[in-house]
């Protein structure tokens, strides 16, 4: 089969021939990224960027990584000989035999992009944004096309076009009627002629229809027109029990998009979650409002509501009854009190005669209120948005240097997510205090740092941690063989065996190597237990702990040890190594005990101190994940702890643990793709079955079993967390290519051929590909 198409139903056709990028750039990037993201890149660079690649040399024992330009590249063989070197004793989900082959030959073959970067974050501009997005690029297609999530739209201000005003309020005791909210009136009637949300062709309708089978959409449509219709009646007090079910939906992607769409499209209606099954029912609070203000008022309020756009608004009609927008304004304050605050202004209408309508907006967010020491919010605040380009720096280190270099804190800098040091990477990134001419400054001296700096503009909020929606990963592995005991298989047949079962069953969900720091004599899981035991002295000498290599950072590590001169290795050590620095001047300061340890490691920022903390609770917890598959295997069984409510904010995290009783799993009332087990901490609780006896036992071997997962001398906060034992991944396409051009890849001919396989997929926030790919390949790196 030559170059014909793609996608699953014919997976084996040729890649096009890839973009020239001068070789100080990163290669080509999937067509998904938008290019709004960056809008600001130098001519020089082309249109398509990778947000990260990865390279490795074989002359280090696996699985070390290294950044290399693409003519100093060698291959990393990926085979069953090396599974000790990667993830010692852990689990395959799938039962397919798998191939071997090479990853990581060039830069090209291992591009990592960041998927849905908030934009509504980075400029207070998000109309325009959202319309650049949603375009694709002229002339840039993806061999791997992926749905997008679709965006909603921003409710317009007072007085905004598309937005009528021009509804007679209602009496009051009026009830919620069929023409409004998404019910029709009577046939072939358009409905809410002149809603932006349809004018701009991104409404709720066609993301509703995309999500339901059309039985399921008239059904639904049905029930919500019919229960408005009871509302309408005198003794309609039996409509609030009525209840319609959307079905079970275990993609939680999926019923996050099918809350919001139907909320949109019949705001009078509220859907909630239970055992993953979805229930829609009426709005109580919608009918409340609708005895107050008009109806149409009252469907956009919720959708208002339901969009939380950052500064937004939301006007009621004129009212002229100062007792009536008093009640108005109580009834928002005992429902939406904690969320929304309102205050009336004063309007005029068309013949200029005052009057006064209710004004509605979102409170501002507590962790983006700093105050002075006067109490009062500081203005002042400047913030700059920008794409960071780094290599051979861990991201905290490069904001260190940046930090350093701007006179501000690292504390001041927000991110998405943390990538990995032996890479070359883009992210997003938001500085405060530091506007954009400032940061064009230092632009030069950060190249000789490793580090660019593109897309500069003012922004209006900072990002958070955890903001990231997932990665894309496009990943070409090369030299393809059968394992040495399948050597006669066809690998063709291998191939698409891997990708159907790990596309339909998933993988297990282990934290990857470089969560670790893979290759090192000292990994980072060790430096966090040493902390979470107090061993302050213990965790700095791990933390200096030089590898078996001369140059001048592991020379300074290694006289350290020896000498515990701090001064002297303040000298010796480059200037790049920032945290090593921090850290030296306290111990110079205080000395090498307890007290000056403890110094040193406060001395360096908390997301670091508690960056090798997370790194042991990983290592727990893929412990733990081997554990409960080997005893259990695939079967839900009492004491397991199930995820119910993955997307309500208000409940606590424990409420939306489940522990399975004995009579569920006789039922087999739930999956093993719900079953989570707990990332170690003070606020989670333990399966009552055999593995939450694992988990004391495991954590006494540590002399952990008393640890209260606070430690207060370092301010360490670990409350844990719940992590799904298995992942699917997302958006799978695949195809072969020869190695020439004129080669066509017939079925008889694989395993004669050097051939390439190229693999596209999506993962959520902090799954690993590496742990993906070692599930289709049944190998390790």
């Amino acid at each position: 089969m030559g170059g014909g198409g793609g996608g699953r139903g014919a997976p084996w056709r040729r890649l096009p021939e890839a973009v020239g990028v001068p070789a100080s750039l990163p290669p080509s990037l999937p067509a998904s990224i938008p290019a709004s993201l960056y809008p600001s890149l130098p001519a020089s660079l082309p249109p398509r960027l990778s947000a990260a690649f990865f390279v490795a040399v074989d002359s280090i024992p696996p699985p070390c990584l290294f950044p290399l330009r693409p003519s100093q590249v060698r291959r990393v063989w990926a085979g069953a000989g090396k599974a000790a070197a990667m993830l010692p004793s852990f689990s395959y989900l799938t039962e397919h035999t798998g191939f071997r082959g090479t990853i990581k030959n060039s830069p090209r073959d291992f591009a990592v992009t960041e998927l849905e970067v908030p934009e509504l974050f980075l400029r207070d501009a998000r109309p325009e944004l959202l319309q650049k997005t949603s375009e694709a690029p002229p002339g840039q297609s993806s061999p791997c096309p992926r749905q997008h999530k679709k965006r909603r739209t921003e409710p317009p201000g007072p007085g905004a076009p598309g937005r009528p005003r021009d509804a007679a309020p209602g009496p009051p005791g009026r009830s919620p009627s069929r023409a409004g909210g998404g019910c029709a009136a009577s046939p072939g009637e358009t409905e809410r002629e002149g809603d932006p949300e349809l004018q701009s062709g991104l409404g709720e309708a066609p993301v509703l229809e995309s999500l339901l089978d059309k039985p399921v959409s008239e059904l639904l449509n049905k029930f919500a027109c019919g229960l408005k219709d009871a509302w309408g009646l005198e003794n309609g007090a039996d409509a609030g029990t009525r209840e319609f079910s959307l079905g079970r939906r275990l993609d939680k992607k999926i019923r996050a998009d099918l809350h919001s769409a139907v909320r949109q499209k019949f705001p009078f209606l509220v859907t909630v979650t239970k055992d993953n099954e979805m229930i829609v029912k009426g709005n109580p609070d919608y009918r409340e409002l609708c005895q107050l203000v008009t109806e149409k008022e009252a469907s956009d309020f919720f959708k208002f509501l339901d969009a939380k756009i950052e500064n937004s608004t939301f006007s009621f009609e004129p009212d002229g009854n100062k007792e009536h927008r008093k009640i108005v304004h109580h009834f928002i304050n005992r429902k939406f009190g904690k969320l929304l605050e309102t205050k009336s202004f004063t309007v005029t209408n068309v013949n200029d005669q005052p009057n006064m309508s209710i004004m509605v907006r979102f409170r501002e967010k507590k962790w983006s209120r700093k105050r002075s020491a006067g109490g009062f919010q500081e203005k002042q605040d400047v913030y700059t948005a920008f794409t960071l380009q780094k290599e051979n720096l861990e991201t905290l280190e490069a904001i260190g240097l940046l930090a350093a270099e701007l006179d501000v804190l690292p504390s001041d800098f927000s991110y998405t997510g943390i990538k990995d040091k032996k890479a070359i990477t883009l992210q997003p990134m938001v500085v405060k205090k530091v506007t954009p001419e400032r940061l064009k400054e230092i632009g030069n001296k950060m190249e000789k740092k490793g580090m660019r700096i593109y897309n500069i503009r003012s922004a209006y909020q900072h990002l958070r941690l955890g903001q990231l929606k997932g990665n894309h990963f496009d990943i070409v592995v090369r030299d393809l063989q059968n394992h040495s005991h399948d050597s006669s298989a066809d690998l063709k047949d291998r191939i698409s065996e891997a990708m159907e079962n790990v596309e339909t069953k998933g993988f297990v969900n282990y934290y990857g190597p470089q969560r670790f720091g893979q290759g090192q004599i000292v990994q980072t899981d060790q430096i966090g237990l040493a902390l979470l035991n107090e061993n302050m002295v213990k965790a700095v000498k791990l933390f200096f702990t030089p590898e078996d290599t001369d140059d001048p950072v592991n020379n300074a590590k290694r006289y350290f040890l020896q000498t515990e001169d701090a001064k002297g290795t303040l000298v010796m050590l480059p200037e790049f190594k920032v945290r090593e620095k921090m850290l030296l001047r306290a111990l110079n300061r205080y000395g090498v005990n307890h007290e000056g340890c403890t110094k040193g490691w406060l001395n360096i920022p908390h997301s670091l101190r508690i960056f090798y903390v997370h790194a042991y609770c990983s290592k727990i917890w893929n412990e733990a994940a081997s554990y409960r598959l080997k005893t259990y295997g695939s079967k839900v069984v009492e004491g397991d702890l199930v995820l119910v409510e993955e997307n309500d904010e208000s409940i606590s995290l424990n409420d939306k643990v489940h522990v399975v009783t004995a009579s569920e799993e006789s039922a087999n009332k739930y999956s093993i793709y719900q079953v989570v087990l707990p990332m170690v901490g003070h606020s989670i609780k333990y399966p009552s079955n055999k593995v939450g006896q694992w988990y004391h036992e495991r954590l006494s071997k540590d002399e952990l079993e008393l640890c209260k997962f606070r430690v207060s001398p370092l301010q360490l906060n670990i409350p844990g967390c719940y992590r799904l034992i298995l992942k699917n991944v997302q958006n799978l396409s695949y195809f072969l290519e020869g190695s020439e051009k004129e080669t066509k890849i017939e079925d008889n001919h694989l395993n004669d051929l050097k051939v390439s396989l190229h693999i596209s997929f999506d993962l959520d926030p902090s799954c690993y590909a590496t742990v993906c790919l070692r599930e289709i390949m049944k190998c390790d790196f």
